[in-house]
Order: structure tokens, then C-alpha cells, then sequence
């Protein structure tokens, strides 16, 4: 997974240098965090900069490859980004990937036009000379296209290593310069191929190490962690979630009891999870953590609130009021530990850099669902160890470092917790009857084994009531939606093809110990067009 001497760089200090590292210039593409990924399954390290990255900042870098992305634009459109002209001549192996090998041979002499046939979806590769780039890549294997421009003409020097039916430069090569190129995404799941051609990329054109490994990552985060603190106190608002969970026990090995744990309990969170976080925490792993008690608090803020960003907005504000009160007098703290990750770093174009120290000064805490955001007179220099890492990468750190696996596998949940799980009003009836329900899902998924294969399971409560008969009694009570969906990284989803057993099992047993609900019903709706929280 991860290594080095050196930190690994982020977009905000393109100055920090990576050995045995790719990068990844994004033209825009869907798939670029993809691709970065990809790479780091290689056990190298890889980072996602702007196309506007110039070639001299990549000489700093000194990477071992370049991979360009795929876009959204044609590469001989005006105004269609670029990338700089100079970067061919840092002697660097560069593979550019759809839109990037388009952009490669453009920007190298050849041509590329509209194409008399769009190539969308499975196509078969096949290979006409393998080269170091294609070896092993079986002749007539799968490949993921979705391109409507084609190579016409080739730069001087290039030659074809591949096709599909509709492709005749499907896959391109310049040996001597160490340049290829792909109209297909190797990156994608349906590319069979695909990680075949990564892997000798990275490893026989680019030269790269696997060296990116967790042991690794521990030992220089502990060691980086010890350098940067000092000798100062830390704050970490922990929330039970796997990236706030990892990061405390990987602080608590760098500096012990520096490191202040704030859990605060906003009174929306699922049943027995604010009892079992503590137990893990105090007892089994005995690193202290300040128990915040603030439900009466939340739920009065919401009341009678229907929105569902008018609750968001509530609930973050007064989530910023309690961690402001409550770091004041557990404090004074110099940093503020954030279970920020690289894909936040990605997306972010708001880091605020100190261009004397070079340390980023803290005005929001990370946004959980649209939870938290300090005030800006608040000021504290961050701690963020996790910052360079996916998601995938901080379950396997929490493993590594003895996390408990019920946390290293916790399904992602919002930060406004089951109030946004109960749609319209809040109360305390409704967080009962929903927490009960709740409960019963996570405990037949669990149960029947398939929590591993969910990326989220949980119920919703809906603001009406229908008819019902119980005993011979009609009655007149609320529905519970359950949502059970499997994904890969969250932008996307489908609902989960489970047993009618299980959703049998869920549905009798909500009904028959659940007081207040008399309908269960199962949410098919896939993301898009839906969304996978209801609020």
C-alpha cells in the first residue's frame, strides 16, 4: 500500500518530493481517482495533480511515470485542456489513457478527428504487437471503451499495438520514448485486461518498486506524527465512523496521552453504538475519550424542522457551537487531528497553506454530510496522517494497526445521523420506533452474513401512516423503507439482490417488536437517479 522517505505530496505542495511514485495528470475524467487506485493495488504510490501542473513541478517531483487521464472534451476543440508541451522531454515513460493519448498524439504531430463510429461499452482488444506494454494481455480480451473521437494519423515514430473492430488505434506505442497510449480505460472493472496492462506499466516501462505497503505507512506516519506535534497537545473529534477510528488509534501510538479523543453524542446515532465506541475505546484499547452528552441539546434544534437541508444546517451549527464550547475547556489545544482523505484532497481547492511555514491552518472541520465547519476565529494547525490515503487504504491501516473489525467494516453513516433517516419532523418517539428497526436490519444482515457485502443497510421512517390489522385490530401506524445497496466506492449504487428470506426475517420481525410501524417495504431504486439516503 504505501512507503517512503518522503511524505507524499499533496496538490497543495506540489513541492514535497515521492520516490517509486506515478502521476496522474486530470483532463477531467470520471475514472482519474480510478486510476490512481489502480496503481496503488500495484503497491505503488500515485497522486492525482491538475493537467495544469507544469513540467518543471513534475521534474521536482521526479516521478517514475506519467499517466494522463481521459476527458470529457475533444482534444481539437478551442479552449480543450492541455497539458505542458515540456513534459515530453523529461525522459519519463507517459501512458495517456482515451482523451490522453488523443492529446498525446496531437500534441506530438499526428491528428485525431471525430470518429465515423462512437466506440461506448465492452469491446475485444485485439493485439497486434504486444510490445513491453501488452504482454501477457490475452489476444481478443475485453476492454472498456467510451470514446467518440479516433486516432487518424500517428506522430512520427508511433506505431499500433492494437485494435477493435471499430478502432483501428486502439492501442499505441513510441518504444524508444517509452510514450503509449490506450483508447480504452484499463482502469474500469470491465477492462479484463486492464490491470495486466497497469502492472507492466508500472513495473517493466516504469521501473517502479512495490513499496507502497502499510508497515511502511505506519512507521513514517508515527515518526512524521512525533516530528510535526512536538511536544503539544492534540484534539480529535472522533465520530466511531473507520477513518476518525483509524486515525485515533495511529495518533495514540505516536503520542499517547497528548492526544484528546472529544466523542460528541449528538443523540441521533444508531442503538448501543455510543456504548460500544466507549468500551472499544476505554476499556479494550484504554485510550481515553471525552464523552459528550448533547441529544436534548440537538433534538430541540430540530424541532418541528421538516427540511431536510434546514435539519443539516441546524444540526451542523450546533455541532460547531458544542466542539467550540467543549475544546475550550478540555483545552488549550495547538492541533486538530481530521480524518481528511485523498480524495477530499482531490476535490478541495480551498486548503488554506501558511506560504512561511507551509502548515494548513484549520477553519472547518471536514464536512460529514454537510456536519461541521469551525468558526474562523478558531483556529488550530491540522494533523491530517490519513490525508493521502483512499478509502480502501485506511481499512487496511486499521486493520494493521489492530482496529477492531466490526469498525474497519462499519457502512458509511451520515453525520446528521437517523435524523436524516427520519424524514420530516424529528421526535423522540420517532428516533425510538426507527433506532428499533434499525437495529433488527443490522442484526439479520449480520446474522446471515452478508454485511461484508453490502456498502450500506439500514431503514428509513416515513412520515405517514397506513392501515394495518394486527390480532384482529385495525391498525394505523408507520411504514419502515429498507435500504440495502452494494457498491464499490459510494458515487454509484445499486440496490441489493439479497434473499427474500432475509427480507422476510427483517420485515416479520420489525413488525412483530417494533411498536408503531405495521409496513415494511424495499427501495429497488438504484444511484442514480436516486440517491442512497432518502434526505
Amino acid at each position: 500500500m504505501i512507503p517512503q522517505t518522503h511524505p507524499p505530496l499533496s496538490p497543495a505542495a506540489p513541492e514535497r518530493l515521492v520516490h517509486h511514485s506515478l502521476v496522474i495528470l486530470d483532463f477531467g475524467s470520471q475514472y482519474s481517482e480510478l486510476i490512481a487506485r489502480r496503481i496503488r493495488e500495484t503497491q505503488v504510490y500515485s497522486q492525482v495533480l491538475s493537467h495544469r501542473t507544469s513540467a518543471e513541478q513534475i521534474r521536482r517531483l521526479a516521478p517514475q511515470g506519467i499517466i494522463l487521464s481521459g476527458g470529457p472534451q475533444s482534444v481539437y476543440t478551442p479552449g480543450a485542456p492541455q497539458c505542458d508541451q515540456g513534459i515530453w522531454e523529461l525522459g519519463i515513460p507517459i501512458l495517456g489513457v482515451c482523451y490522453g493519448m488523443q492529446l498525446m498524439v496531437q500534441q506530438l504531430g499526428g491528428e485525431v478527428a471525430a470518429a465515423e463510429r462512437g466506440e461506448y461499452g465492452k469491446a475485444s482488444l485485439w493485439v497486434d504487437e504486444a510490445g513491453e506494454l501488452l504482454a501477457q494481455v490475452v489476444d481478443g480480451t475485453t476492454m472498456w471503451m467510451s470514446h467518440g473521437d479516433s486516432v487518424v494519423c500517428l506522430p512520427e515514430g508511433f506505431q499500433v499495438l492494437a485494435h477493435t473492430d471499430n478502432t483501428p488505434a486502439a492501442a499505441v506505442a513510441e518504444p524508444r520514448r517509452r510514450f503509449y497510449g490506450v483508447q480504452f480505460h484499463p482502469e474500469v472493472v470491465h477492462s479484463l485486461g486492464g490491470m495486466t496492462l497497469i502492472r507492466n506499466f508500472v513495473y517493466h516501462i516504469c521501473g517502479c518498486q512495490p513499496t507502497w505497503t502499510t508497515a511502511a505507512f505506519v512507521e513514517e506516519s508515527v515518526r512524521d506524527i512525533r516530528a510535526q506535534v512536538g511536544d503539544k497537545r492534540v484534539l480529535l473529534a472522533l465520530s466511531g465512523g473507520v477513518d476518525s477510528s483509524t486515525l485515533a488509534f495511529l495518533l495514540y501510538r505516536a503520542i499517547g496521552d497528548q492526544l484528546t479523543c472529544m466523542f460528541i453524542d449528538q443523540g441521533f446515532m444508531r442503538k448501543q453504538e455510543p456504548e460500544r465506541l466507549l468500551k472499544v475505546f476505554r476499556e479494550q484499547f484504554h485510550i481515553p475519550v471525552q464523552y459528550v452528552d448533547a441529544g436534548e441539546r440537538f433534538l430541540q434544534a430540530i424541532e418541528g424542522v421538516t427540511d431536510p437541508e434546514e435539519k443539516r444546517k441546524i444540526i451542523g451549527r450546533e455541532f460547531i457551537q458544542v466542539f467550540e464550547l467543549e475544546s475550550q475547556r478540555l483545552g488549550p489545544f495547538d492541533y486538530l487531528a481530521q480524518g481528511t482523505l485523498y480524495p477530499d484532497v482531490i476535490e478541495s481547492a480551498d486548503a488554506n497553506v501558511d506560504p512561511k511555514t507551509g502548515e494548513r491552518t484549520a477553519v472547518k472541520i471536514k464536512s460529514h454530510h454537510n456536519v461541521g465547519g469551525l468558526p474562523k476565529d478558531l483556529r488550530f494547525k491540522l494533523v491530517e496522517p490519513l490525508r493521502n490515503l483512499f478509502k480502501d487504504e485506511v481499512r487496511q491501516l486499521g486493520r494493521a494497526i489492530g482496529l477492531p473489525e466490526e469498525i474497519v467494516q462499519r457502512h458509511p453513516f451520515p453525520g446528521p445521523g437517523l435524523a436524516i433517516r427520519i424524514l420530516g419532523e424529528v421526535t423522540a418517539e420517532k428516533l425510538a420506533i426507527l433506532r428499533e428497526a434499525d437495529f433488527i436490519v443490522r442484526q439479520e444482515i449480520n446474522r446471515q452474513g452478508v454485511y461484508g457485502q453490502l456498502w450500506q443497510a439500514f431503514a428509513v421512517l416515513l412520515p405517514i401512516r397506513t392501515v394495518g390489522v394486527m390480532g384482529d385490530q385495525r391498525t394505523y401506524a408507520y411504514p419502515v423503507v429498507l435500504r440495502l445497496v452494494a457498491s464499490e466506492d459510494g458515487m454509484t449504487a445499486d440496490w441489493a439482490r439479497v434473499p427474500y428470506d432475509l427480507l422476510e426475517c427483517i420485515s416479520t420481525r420489525i413488525v412483530n417488536e417494533v411498536r408503531g410501524v405495521n409496513r415494511v417495504v424495499y427501495d429497488i431504486t438504484s444511484k442514480p437517479p436516486g440517491t442512497i439516503e432518502w434526505e
